[in-house]
């Protein structure tokens, strides 16, 4: 079975950083596209960050100059390097795996991320 563990979340202060990553293992043909994703009580959830398998990245207009999404296409692992963070980037954050197969893809479990004020 394709697993996505995801670890880093926390406890941060305004103006802190946390590392966030995803590691993929198990059965899934070729990893294209990697994402970070995060949903805040009672909102919807929205993409943060997503970076394809050559290294392209998009980031969201609230992240931007912020965070930083990387991979290690060796590893099957995403990273997301938080800087800066302010109260309003507190949120469960979830990865996501889009495999080349048509339609398949896979999600983490989620890690809370919590910027205290």
């Amino acid at each position: 079975q394709v697993q996505l563990v995801e670890s880093g979340g926390g406890l941060v202060q305004p103006g802190g950083s946390l590392r966030l990553s995803c590691a993929v293992s198990g059965r899934i043909f070729r990893i294209r596209d990697m994402g970070w994703y995060r949903q805040a009580p009672g909102k919807q959830r929205e993409l943060v960050a997503s970076i394809t398998s050559g290294g392209s990245t998009n980031y969201r207009d609230p992240v931007k100059g912020r965070f930083t999404i990387s991979r290690d296409n060796a590893k099957n692992t995403v990273y997301l390097q938080m800087n800066s963070l302010k109260p309003e980037d507190t949120a469960v954050y979830y990865c996501k795996a889009d495999s080349m197969l048509r339609g398949e893809y896979y999600w983490g479990q989620g890690t809370q991320v919590t910027v205290s004020s």
